[in-house]
């Protein structure tokens, strides 16, 4: 029998999405943990197959406890070598514990709605067929941790995607549903206020238009990045 994967979520009612249905697919349990709420983390991963750390609207460079005790969580994957998997701010926290910076954009600019991303040899060498937009929700990024390999980028914050051993990190949304988007443009309208944030209308005459490459991405992706 298959280990199960450890799933880390940030809000009350937050789910793993698209991952989370993947993942279940592929006939893997979900340990579902919300720290925030004081749910403990594993001090080994030798009872799960693969562990992630998804988003939420919190920064990885709040002083809150919790946020403290993912990012340092992060080592145990990292030392015993088991798959590990950023999202948005879980890659935050990742970068952050490699060493990285995270930080808003110098004009205070935003990602909010679709935007390209380039993969780089790195990145095609792990899935040899990317999708040109992905669906984002953030208004920080960060740098290309010491060590860590690029595996994507884009304009507006170029670090997108990365890999350091069995741990990647994903700047942008692979997990959201169709629910998950009506939800997050409903109950954050004021996050398509900022600079470079897309209108509401455009991220579903968007999603018409990338959400079949953005869906086989992914099943490729986590077969992959499980076996990495």
């Amino acid at each position: 029998m298959l280990q199960p994967i450890l799933i880390v979520l940030h809000q009350e009612h937050s789910t793993p999405g698209r991952v989370g249905n993947a993942l279940l697919q592929l006939g893997y349990q979900l340990d579902v943990r919300r720290p925030r709420f004081g749910d403990p983390l594993p001090e080994t991963m030798r009872e799960h197959a693969a562990g992630i750390i998804f988003g939420g609207p919190m920064s990885a460079n709040d002083e809150d406890e919790f946020i403290r005790r993912e990012i340092d969580w992060i080592a145990v994957p990292l030392k015993e070598h088991k798959p590990f998997l950023g999202i948005c701010l879980g890659a935050q926290m990742c970068a952050r514990h490699l060493g990285g910076r995270v930080f808003r954009h110098p004009e205070g600019r935003a990602e909010i709605g679709y935007y390209p991303i380039r993969p780089t040899a790195a990145g095609l060498a792990v899935v040899d067929v990317w999708p040109e937009c992905v669906y984002q929700w953030h208004r920080e990024g960060f740098d290309l941790p010491p060590g860590a390999e690029l595996l994507a980028e884009g304009d507006t914050f170029e670090v997108q995607a990365i890999r350091y051993d069995r741990a990647f990190a994903l700047q942008f949304h692979p997990d959201v549903t169709h629910a998950m988007m009506y939800k997050w443009t409903t109950r954050g309208q004021e996050r398509m206020e900022l600079p470079g944030a897309r209108p509401r209308h455009t991220h579903f005459a968007d999603r018409a238009v990338y959400d079949y490459t953005a869906r086989a991405w992914l099943s490729v992706f986590l077969e992959r990045w499980i076996g990495s």
